[in-house]
């Protein structure tokens, strides 16, 4: 098997899953990752409209990723999002083990 055969499979799964089908597929990512200070309007115009708009974010949300527009959401936005899901989570009832 060659080296490079991981990043392969990799990479045929990404476009397999909800990487494939995001509008900011063929994109180039440094529009996603705007300098300090710098416009993310024309990253989340594209997020948008986007169909796995919901999956890109949980993935951001759930890999902790710092920096960069994922879903939509800048760093600051996801961590709102990720208080909120936090605090509804601490609100609701736990269930009970059968």
């Amino acid at each position: 098997m060659a080296a490079g055969s991981g990043l392969l499979d990799l990479l045929s799964e990404m476009r397999a899953g909800w990487h494939g089908q995001a509008n900011c597929r063929g994109i180039d990512p440094e529009l996603f990752f705007p300098e300090r200070g710098g416009s993310s309007a024309e990253a989340k115009a594209v997020c948008a409209g986007c169909v796995v708009r919901e999956q890109c974010l949980d993935y951001a949300l759930e890999n902790h990723e710092r920096f960069g527009i994922w879903g939509g959401l800048s760093e600051r936005q996801r961590r709102h999002v990720r208080s909120a899901r936090l605090a509804a989570r601490a609100a609701s009832p736990t269930r009970a083990a059968s």
